[in-house]
């Protein structure tokens, strides 16, 4: 039997999986860590934490393979998937990094935005990259180190995505997958698959900041270095595979690989995603090559900066009694606790809307200076009420962004897939099924990008044919369906929901510090 490995590098922990040729689980482990946010509104990571986590993951699942007699010989390729990098990590000419990376949540180069609307021909650039201007995108990202760190711009010889990266470190080469470079938005031409060296020009960055070497999200970039055998036990030349933006992973793990699939991938953010011919930057989406058939195919989707992580924080801030509660119960998770008390709430939380704009807000509102809100709070409201207007809201961010998606899509199928940790909710499946009328289905293993970059290694080894991998290793559960009197009651919160931040918005950005 032969077996591949799949790495995925998230925001706050690497996960890797072996699996066999048929995508049947071997083993896992994943490795956690916290990010640096330095100053409001900015976040950022060191590579080398990264990369510390992937040669633990990894090496984890040989040991686990030699636990069960697999010999090291039969793991026949890697992939390496992760974050959006944002920036991507600039590197000098020896390749080493010279700044942290500023990821996708980092929201610092607004004045660079600016810049870039009064001084670039807007039009071209969204025709050319299919993309709009916005501090999440990674090309204003590389212009605020430019203005604030000269030092480093000037000392700069590529910005590597961190799966680039990490794979440069591991074969030597280095190459930028496709579906990662399109995701920087601004320097990539999605006709031409190819860097742009129109908008490059136009933006005032190097051409030669971008790596040469574009590569299919399932091409072999190197062999592994003779190294890193023993720390790993993996064999020197073990191919290593491209793998790309964890997105579009999760969403090549459930399946989603023809025009009108789409898929909601909720953790710390939120992803909602659909397979497309073409693009148009009109409709506020992010667009970029998927991961499989990116010759071909666009992945393009919208998202919640803040998701799960709006959940984490109202826990964290204001569920201490829960989470002391938990402690003494076998499950020992607050979750469980806050779930069964929001679940006797009637769906619209007794008239609390909560807007998830904890780090201002990427699509379709495209604002750094939102920020989030509880509104229609009244002394009848318990925290139960809060935690469920929290859920209701994320899910309002989600249909936000699939009804900005329907503007551009050839189709929308008429179920939705959620993978991530959102999907461990049976209540936030409901409600999420009540608020978008979408049948909710979920991935029974309960993997997502880590199993796609898996199904990517397999392909590109040649041990799984494309056929095959178009129907991917993932069985889908169906988890709830639309309740027709919750559709209705959310069907007017929604209105509620879209009205309530252009009402707000002037004194959100006057609340700004």
């Amino acid at each position: 039997m032969d077996y591949v490995i799949g790495v995925d590098i998230g925001t706050q922990s690497t996960k890797a999986l072996l699996v066999d040729r048929n995508g049947v689980i071997v083993a896992r482990h994943s490795a956690g860590y916290q990010l640096d946010t330095p100053k409001p509104f900015w976040a950022e990571q060191w590579p080398s934490v990264w990369f510390d986590a992937v040669l633990e993951c990894i090496a984890r699942c040989v040991d686990a393979a030699r636990e069960r007699n697999i010999a090291t010989s039969a793991i026949r390729a890697v992939c390496v998937s992760s974050l959006y990098g944002g920036s991507g990590i600039p590197v000098d000419k020896d390749i080493r990094p010279l700044h942290p990376c500023l990821i996708w949540m980092d929201r610092r180069a607004t004045a660079q935005v600016d810049w870039v609307r009064e001084h670039v021909d807007l039009g071209r650039l969204l025709a050319i990259t299919g993309n709009g201007v916005d501090s999440y995108y990674g090309f204003t990202k590389m212009l605020w180190l430019r203005d604030h760190r000269s030092d480093v711009w000037a000392n700069t010889r590529y910005f590597l995505p961190p799966n680039a990266y990490v794979i440069y470190l591991l074969t030597g080469e280095i190459a930028v997958d496709h579906s990662s470079a399109g995701n920087i938005g601004g320097v990539y031409d999605v006709e031409r698959r190819d860097w742009s060296g129109t908008t490059l020009d136009m933006l005032g960055i190097p051409a030669t900041m971008m790596p040469e070497r574009l590569v299919e999200s399932t091409d072999i970039v190197g062999g592994l270095l003779s190294q890193w055998t023993v720390r790993l036990g993996l064999p020197p030349g073990t191919p290593i595979i491209a793998g790309g933006v964890d997105a579009a992973v999760a969403t090549f793990a459930a399946g989603a690989t023809r025009a009108g699939q789409h898929v909601a991938m909720i953790g710390t953010s939120m992803c909602w995603g659909y397979i497309n011919q073409q693009v148009d930057a009109r409709h506020g989406l992010v667009s970029m090559p998927h991961v499989f058939n990116g010759r071909r195919d666009m992945y393009v989707f919208g998202g919640a900066i803040t998701a799960g992580a709006s959940v984490t924080w109202y826990r964290e801030q204001f569920c201490h009694a829960e989470t002391v509660a938990a402690q003494t119960l076998p499950h020992g998770d607050p979750h469980v606790l806050l779930e069964e008390a929001a679940a006797r709430v009637p769906a619209g939380a007794d008239g609390v809307t909560f807007l998830p704009y904890l780090m201002g807000e990427r699509s379709p509102i495209w604002d750094p200076k939102a920020s989030g809100a509880f509104v229609g709070l009244n002394l009848v409201h318990t925290r139960a009420h809060l935690y469920r207007a929290v859920l209701e809201g994320v899910a309002f961010a989600l249909k936000h962004n699939i009804e900005a998606g329907r503007q551009g899509a050839q189709s929308l199928d008429d179920r939705l897939i959620v993978v991530g940790g959102a999907a461990h909710s049976d209540l936030w499946m409901q409600i999420i099924a009540d608020v978008t009328g979408y049948p909710v289905f979920t991935i029974e293993q309960e993997v997502e990008a880590a199993m796609g970059a898996a199904l990517l290694a397999a392909v590109g080894a040649g041990l799984v044919s494309h056929a095959v991998a178009q129907g991917g290793w993932s069985t889908l559960v169906e988890r709830a369906r639309p309740n027709a009197h919750h559709l209705a009651k959310y069907a007017e919160r929604f209105k509620v929901y879209v009205d309530l931040y252009p009402a707000l918005k002037p004194f959100m950005h006057r609340l700004q510090v």
